[in-house]
This record gives structure tokens, sequence and C-alpha cells, in this order.
């Protein structure tokens, strides 16, 4: 058993057929953690309302999180756009349960980090809700095509390739590129006079100096199936669960 100071994740999307949660249950079993912050989208909302999609093993991920609650480590849950829905419950603490929108992290070498989902700084979101709706429909369609692209590579001994991480990461390039995601989100760490942020939503995991703040993308786990974790010493660290 891995012992980490705090882990990060994000959109687990479960509740959607395109979820992971059988990577995410063995990746949970696999540490003893002081914080587990759950980065947003942690369930997909949004997918829940068209058709309600809930088997044993999405089940067994909120047990597993429940359960490491009930043994002291705490749990800071910030919504992100597709769990939105528990934002109208503002702050709350349930036990070693936190539910909040944002918060600080403390490092154990003494930095700190801004937490937050990141949809608060996407400008489709903000400006177009309807286009976010619709994108989310035809990334869901494209991940159901992207199977049936595997299951051909896979028969032809042809090596991964994954043409929904290709096409996702070509249209949420676009759209960094117009709202300036990444930089407004390093801006306002800035504002917040803290030493870098730590977000989700783009799906894109990534640990890198942007003007001398840190910024760190926790993933999901759709396709990348990431985490990001805090060592004993503070050292940042992106996992990619294989």
């Amino acid at each position: 058993m891995i012992q980490y100071r705090s882990v990060f994740i994000s959109d687990a999307h479960l509740g959607t057929k395109m979820s992971q949660p059988e990577k995410l249950l063995e990746f949970l079993k696999t540490f003893e953690c002081e914080k587990l912050y759950l980065v947003g989208d942690i369930i997909d909302g949004w997918a829940l309302q068209k058709s309600f999609y809930w088997p044993q093993q999405h089940n067994d991920v909120i047990q597993k999180i429940m359960r490491k609650a009930r043994k002291d480590t705490q749990i800071v849950y910030l919504p992100g756009n597709h769990d939105e829905f528990l934002r109208s419950f503002g702050d709350h603490q349930f036990g070693n349960i936190s539910l909040t929108d944002t918060c600080i992290h403390h490092g154990v070498d003494g930095k700190k980090y801004i937490v937050l989902h990141g949809d608060q700084f996407d400008v489709v979101i903000n400006k177009m809700k309807w286009l976010s709706h619709f994108g989310s429909w035809a990334y869901d369609m494209l991940i159901y095509v992207n199977i049936a692209v595997v299951k051909i590579r896979n028969l032809l001994n042809l090596p991964h390739w994954s043409l929904s991480a290709w096409a996702k990461y070509k249209v949420k390039k676009a759209v960094n590129f117009i709202g300036k995601y990444e930089e407004n989100l390093v801006s306002y760490a800035k504002i917040k006079n803290v030493d870098g942020i730590i977000c989700g939503h783009i799906h894109h995991p990534n640990i890198r100096d942007i003007d001398g703040s840190t910024y760190i993308n926790c993933g999901d786990w759709v396709e990348t199936c990431s985490a990001v974790v805090e060592h004993l010493d503070g050292r940042m660290e992106l996992v990619i669960w294989k």
C-alpha cells in the first residue's frame, strides 16, 4: 500500500458508459492518503438527467471513497460543470467530507495551490452553454467510434492509437487558445497570491510551469486514466494508470 500525502482526481464521469470505473477502483485500492481531492465531474449529472445509467462498478467507486472517509481520509469534493447540481448546496461539511467550490491546498513543502474544477474559466461554458452540451454529446459519440477503431487496429496488429484522444486534444487545444484557459487559470492563481493551481475539466493531464506558477491538471478517467499525487516530501507527480 503506497502512502501519499494527497491525491487529486477529476473527471471520472460516473454515470456514463465511457467512464472507466474498474481502473479507478484499482487505483483507489493501491494507496492511502491524508487528503483526497475530487476535482469535479466525478458524477456526470448531465448524462444521468438524459438517461439513468449506474452499474455496480460505478457504485463501488463511491463506496470505496466513502470507506476512505470512514478511515480518516479527508475528502474534498469540488463540483464541476457536469456535477454542478452539487454547487447549489454551497459549502458543507459531512464528517470527513467537505463540499466546496474552491479551496487552498497547503503543500508540505510550504507551497500553496488553489484547487478548482476549471470550468469557471472556460469561455465556451460561460458564454455558450448550449455549445458545451452539444460538444459533450459529440465527444460521447466519438468515444463510441473510437471503440470500433481500437478493435479494428487490434485485429490488424497495429499499435494503439486513440481517435477520440487525438480529436479531443485538437478541439480542446483550439478552445484553450481562444479562451486562454491555462493562462487565465495561472493569472487567477497569481491574483490569489498562491504558488500554483490544480484543476481538471479539459481531460488533458499536465504539470508545467507557466510564468513562474505551477499549472497542474489531473486529467480524467475516461481515456487517460490519470491522477496527481503529492508525495510525503511535497513533490507533485502525474500518475497515468495502466
